[in-house]
C-alpha cells in the first residue's frame, strides 16, 4: 500500500532514532501524537485510491458528554478503520452529529433552564444551535484524545443546510413513489414532550399500580332490558372511563355470552356502551371483560376500526383531561386517576382496589407513558412492504450473526406505518403547504430546498387542485430518524439534478438523483450498538432501499453495552456511571483501548479495571522489549534481508511462528473478532517472542552482531509494532518513529503479510518449552538465569534446537533423545466428586474412604473397584492423581511434549 498522505510539512514529533530509555510516559506520549495526527491530516481519505473501505459511522445524539459506551463505540469503530487503512489502501471515515430533535431540545432546556414553549420557534432553534455547537465542540476534542483516526475534514451535522436538503429529498421522493401519507388517526402521543413518537421510540418500563374492580351497570342484554344486574371490569386507568365507548366479552367466554349484543352504562359518566364479542379479549386478566376507551392501548385502537365505534377524546396533548371528562375537566390524569377511585367509591361502584405490578410503554426520550391520540401526523408505508425488509436485513452480513435475530424480530412485531412528524420547535421542516380552500399539498420544488415553510413562500401561486390562492404552511418537523436513517447517502453525496431538458423543474420526476462519491455506497461496514437495530439500522435500510433498491452496507458490526461491575446498566439514576475521564485520568488512552478489544463484539459486559491494569502492562513490555531490541540491533538501518538459506533453525522458526499469528491475526480482524486477536496476538508477543525468543537472541548477540539473529529481531518488532497499532495507536507510533526513524506514520504503512517461512513448528514449540523448563529450574534451584548447566538431557523432538537451546541456557553439555526416559508412573491419590459419591452411597462412604485410604482398592478400566468389589464407583465419581519417579541420575522437570533431566 502506497502512502495516501502528503509527506508531513513540519518535523515528527521525536527525533529520528531517538534513543528509548526509562518507563514508558503516556502522558507526554499520547497527547503529543493526538495533535499531530490531526494537524497532519493523517487519517484523510484519498477519493483517488484503487481500493478503499467505507464506514457509515453513526452520528451520536447530542445530548450530554461522552461516555463508557460512546468509548467502547468509537474504539471498536477504529480497530476496524485503523486496520483497513493498512490493508487497503484508504477509508472513509467521517464523523456527523445528530443535533436536531427532541433529545438537543430537551438538552438545551435543561442546560439553559427554560421551556420551549415559552419562546417564538426562531428563538429557541438558536438556542439549541447554541448549545449544541459548544457540546459538539467538547465532543470533538474527547474523540480526539481517544486516538479515534476520523477523517476530520469529512465531518457532517445533521441540522446542517445541505443535510436537511438530502432529508427533504428524501421527504418529495418517497411521496412521489406513494410510499408516504398524511392522515388523522390515532397516534403514539408523549404528553410530556408534547409530540407524536413512532413505535421505535418506546420502551417497556414496570410500575406499580392498583387493579380496580369496577361495577358497571347492565342495561340490557342480549335477550332484551334488565333491571339491577351489573357486571365487574377491572382496569388500571380509572381516568379513561370517561372515554369508554365499548364492552368487550371473549367468543368462548360461557358464562358472559349472555351480555353479547345488549348495553351497560358507564359509572359516574352516564353514557351508555354497546357490549361486543371479540377474540382479542383477554379472558384471564381481570374480570374477563375489557372496557374500550378511545383510547388506552393499541388494542382499543384496533377495536375502535374494527367495530366503528364512537370516539371520545378524554385526554389532550398534555395529558390534561378535556371537557369529555365533565367535572374533571383541567386535572391531570394522575390527578383525575385519584379523583375518579375515591368518587367511584363514595358512589358504591368501587368493589376492590389492589396492588398491581404491570408492564407500561414509556416514551425512551423522558420516561413519560404514553397516550394514543387521534392526530394528524405524515407516515411512511412499512407494513406493506416488512417481507422485503427482511430480505434487506439477509443480503447483509451480520457480526455476530445472532444480531439479525432482533433486527427480524423487530419487523415481524411491527404494528404502525412510521410516523415521521413531530411537533416540536427545533428539526428539520417538513416541506409541505396546504391549500386554505380544500387542503390539498403542496411540496416544494426540489431546487429550493432546503425548505422551511414558515419563511418561505409555497412554489405555486394558486392551488393545482382547486386555484385557491392561499395556503398554511406546515408546523411540523421530521424525526430526527427520518434524516439520521440517511447517513450512507449523505455521506456519498446523494442530491438531485434537474434534467437538462426540464424548462422548469418543479417535480422530483423532472430531474435524477445522483451521487457525488458512488465508489462509497454502499458502504462497507454499518457499526453501531444493538439498542438501536430497531431505529437506526432499520430505518437506514428503509430509506435507503427506498430510494437505491439495494442495501446501504455490505456488513454489519453490532457492539453490546458498558455495564457496571454489577452487571446492570450505568445510569444517572443508579449512580453507577463511570465517565472515560474518571478512566483516563488514571489509565493511559492506549490501555483503555486494550479494554475495549477485550470482550466478543455483541456481548454487554462488565467494566473491569483489571483489563485496564494489564494494558498498561502490556504497553510496558512493548516498550521494554522494543528498547532491548534497539539495544541488540544497533545497526539496524544496515541491516538487510538474509536468504532463508541462512537462518538459523530458531529464526526460521520464530519467523514461521510469525507467519502464522500474522494470518490468525489478519482473519480476526476481517471477522471483527477484536478480543481473539488481541488475545493471541499479546501471548504470542509476550510469551513466545518476549521470554523465549528475546532471551536466546541476547545470548546469540552478546558476543558480536548476527545477521541471522538482526534479521530475525527486526523484522518481528516491526511486525508486532504493527499489528499492534490498531490496538495501541500511541506507543506503535512512538516506537515505529524512534527505532526506525521513519516520517511515515506506522498506521499508514502496509499491513503484514506472511513471508512464507517454513519451520519444524513442532520441534520449535518444544524447544521453548525446554527453554522455559530450565529457567524455571534455575529460579527455584537459587540460581542466576547465565548460571552455567554442565549436562542436560532432553527427551523430546527438539531436532535442529539443540544449539540453541544451549547457548540461552548456558549448558555445556546437552544431549537430545526421541524416546522418552524411564519413568515410573503411580497413584498417589484417589480424589472422589462427593457431590455425586455422597447421594450414591450414602452412610458407606466413610467405609469407602478408609478403604481407599488402605489401598484396598484397583482400577479396572473407567470403573474404580473398591474394598474387594463391595463398592464400584463410575468414572464421573472419581479422579486419579498420579505421581511420575525419574529413576536414573538428575532432576526431572516435564513439559508437555519433552522431559528435561538436569544432571
Amino acid at each position: 500500500m502506497s502512502d495516501t498522505q502528503d509527506p508531513p510539512t513540519e518535523e515528527s514529533p521525536t527525533d529520528q532514532s531517538e534513543s528509548i530509555d526509562g518507563e514508558y510516559d503516556p502522558s507526554e506520549i499520547e497527547p503529543k501524537w493526538q495533535d499531530h495526527w490531526v494537524a497532519e491530516d493523517t487519517y484523510a481519505y484519498d477519493g483517488d485510491a484503487d481500493t478503499r473501505f467505507t464506514i457509515d459511522t453513526p452520528p451520536p445524539t447530542v445530548s450530554g458528554n461522552l461516555h463508557m459506551g460512546h468509548l467502547y463505540q468509537f474504539t471498536l469503530q477504529d480497530f476496524v478503520a485503523r486496520y483497513h487503512r493498512m490493508a487497503d489502501d484508504t477509508v472513509y471515515f467521517p464523523f456527523g452529529y445528530d443535533d436536531n430533535g427532541i433529545a438537543s431540545e430537551r438538552l438545551t432546556e435543561r442546560e439553559l433552564d427554560i421551556r420551549h414553549q415559552d419562546f417564538e420557534r426562531r428563538e429557541f432553534q438558536e438556542k439549541c444551535r447554541e448549545v449544541c455547537t459548544r457540546y459538539e465542540d467538547e465532543f470533538t476534542e474527547d474523540v480526539q484524545s481517544l486516538a479515534i483516526s476520523v477523517d476530520w475534514d469529512n465531518t457532517y451535522k445533521t441540522i446542517a443546510p445541505e443535510v436537511q436538503r438530502v432529508s427533504q429529498l428524501s421527504f418529495l421522493d418517497l411521496y412521489e413513489q406513494g410510499r408516504e401519507y398524511r392522515q388523522r388517526a390515532p397516534t403514539i402521543w408523549c404528553p410530556d414532550c408534547e409530540t407524536a413518537i413512532s413505535q421505535v421510540e418506546q420502551e417497556d418500563e414496570d410500575k406499580s399500580t392498583k387493579f380496580n374492580d369496577i361495577a358497571f351497570d347492565l342495561v340490557e342484554d342480549g335477550d332484551g332490558p334488565v333491571e339491577d344486574e351489573t357486571f365487574t371490569i377491572s382496569t388500571t386507568r380509572p381516568e379513561l372511563l370517561p372515554a369508554c365507548v365499548s364492552v368487550f366479552v371473549h367468543p368462548d367466554d360461557d358464562a358472559n355470552q349472555h351480555l353479547v349484543g345488549g348495553t351497560a352504562r358507564v359509572p359516574l359518566f352516564g353514557q351508555e356502551v354497546p357490549i361486543i364479542a371479540d377474540e382479542r379479549v383477554d379472558m384471564e386478566t381481570g374480570s374477563g371483560l375489557v372496557m374500550c376507551c378511545t383510547f388506552g392501548d393499541q388494542n382499543d385502537i384496533e377495536w375502535y376500526q374494527a367495530h366503528d365505534l364512537d370516539l371520545r377524546l378524554a385526554i389532550d396533548e398534555s395529558a390534561t383531561m378535556t371537557e369529555v371528562a365533565g367535572d374533571y375537566e383541567g386535572m391531570s390524569t394522575t390527578q383525575a386517576r385519584a379523583a375518579i377511585i375515591e368518587d367511584l367509591d363514595v358512589e358504591g361502584y368501587l368493589l376492590e382496589s389492589r396492588d398491581h405490578e404491570h408492564t407500561v410503554q414509556v416514551h425512551e426520550r423522558c420516561g413519560v407513558e404514553v397516550e394514543y391520540l387521534v392526530t394528524e401526523q405524515w407516515y411512511i408505508k412499512l407494513l406493506d412492504k416488512k417481507d422485503e425488509y427482511l430480505q434487506a436485513g439477509r443480503d447483509m452480513e451480520w457480526f455476530p450473526e445472532k444480531m439479525y435475530s432482533r433486527y427480524q424480530h423487530w419487523i415481524e412485531g411491527l404494528e404502525w406505518d412510521w410516523c415521521i412528524s413531530r411537533q416540536r420547535d427545533s428539526g428539520i421542516p417538513i416541506p409541505v403547504w396546504y391549500c386554505d380552500e380544500c387542503g390539498e399539498p403542496i411540496l416544494a420544488d426540489p431546487e429550493q430546498l432546503p425548505a422551511d415553510p414558515l419563511s418561505d413562500d409555497p412554489p405555486v401561486d394558486g392551488c393545482p387542485d382547486c386555484g385557491h390562492d392561499t395556503f398554511t404552511p406546515e408546523e411540523d418537523v421530521f424525526d430526527t430518524w427520518a434524516t439520521s436513517s440517511l447517513t450512507p447517502l449523505v455521506n456519498a453525496g446523494w442530491d438531485w439534478h434537474a434534467d437538462a431538458d426540464a424548462a422548469e423543474p418543479n417535480s422530483i420526476t423532472d430531474g435524477t438523483f445522483e451521487m457525488e462519491m458512488p465508489e462509497l455506497y454502499p458502504f462497507d461496514l454499518r457499526p453501531q450498538g444493538h439498542d438501536i437495530i430497531s431505529f437506526w439500522l432499520f430505518h437506514t435500510v428503509v430509506k435507503c432501499y427506498e430510494h437505491t433498491d439495494e442495501v446501504p452496507f455490505e456488513n454489519v458490526m453490532v457492539n453490546g453495552m458498558v455495564l457496571d461491575e454489577n452487571r446492570e446498566a450505568m445510569s444517572k439514576s443508579k449512580g453507577n456511571v463511570i465517565p472515560p475521564s474518571e478512566v483516563l485520568e488514571n489509565f493511559p488512552v492506549d490501555a483503555a483501548r486494550y479494554w475495549a478489544a477485550g470482550t466478543s463484539i455483541g456481548d454487554d459486559f462488565p467494566y473491569k479495571e483489571g483489563d485496564l491494569e494489564a494494558g498498561e502492562r502490556l504497553l510496558q513490555k512493548l516498550w521494554n522489549a522494543s528498547r532491548l531490541v534497539d539495544q541488540l540491533t544497533p545497526a539496524h538501518d544496515a541491516v538487510g534481508d538474509v536468504d532463508e538459506a541462512d537462518l538459523s533453525a530458531v529464526d526460521r522458526w520464530l519467523l514461521a511462528e510469525l507467519d502464522a499469528t500474522i494470518d490468525s491475526v489478519t482473519a480476526k480482524f476481517e471477522d471483527y473478532a477484536f478480543s481473539k486477536a488481541r488475545n493471541e496476538l499479546r501471548s504470542f508477543f509476550w510469551n513466545t517472542f518476549c521470554d523465549d525468543y528475546l532471551e536466546i537472541a541476547k545470548q546469540r548477540l552478546s558476543d558480536g552482531g548476527d545477521p541471522s539473529t538482526e534479521y530475525t529481531l527486526l523484522t518481528a518488532h516491526r511486525t508486532f509494532l504493527k499489528l499492534f497499532a490498531p490496538f495501541l495507536p500511541h506507543i506503535t507510533e512512538e516506537l515505529w518513529s524512534r527505532v526506525y526513524g521513519e516520517d511515515e506514520s506506522v498506521h499508514t504503512t502496509d499491513w503484514p503479510v506472511a513471508g512464507g517461512y517454513e519451520a519444524d513448528l513442532e520441534a520449535g514449540e518444544t524447544a521453548m518449552e525446554v527453554v522455559s523448563a530450565l529457567r524455571r529450574y534455575k529460579t527455584e534451584n537459587g540460581l542466576p538465569l547465565n548460571a552455567d548447566l554442565e549436562h542436560v538431557e532432553v527427551y523430546g523432538h527438539v531436532e535442529g534446537f539443540a544449539a540453541a537451546i544451549a547457548e540461552a541456557m548456558h549448558v555445556d553439555r546437552l544431549e537430545t533423545f526421541e524416546d522418552a526416559p524411564d519413568i515410573t508412573t503411580e497413584v498417589s491419590d484417589i480424589d472422589l466428586d462427593y457431590s455425586i459419591v455422597g447421594p450414591e452411597f450414602g452412610s458407606d462412604v466413610g467405609a469407602l474412604d478408609s478403604a481407599i485410604e488402605a489401598g484396598d482398592y484397583e482400577i479396572d478400566g473407567d470403573t474404580l473397584v473398591v474394598a474387594g468389589g463391595e463398592f464400584e464407583l463410575d468414572a464421573e465419581m472419581f479422579a486419579v492423581e498420579e505421581s511420575r519417579t525419574y529413576s536414573g541420575e538428575g532432576e526431572m522437570t516435564e513439559t508437555e511434549n519433552a522431559v528435561v533431566v538436569v544432571r
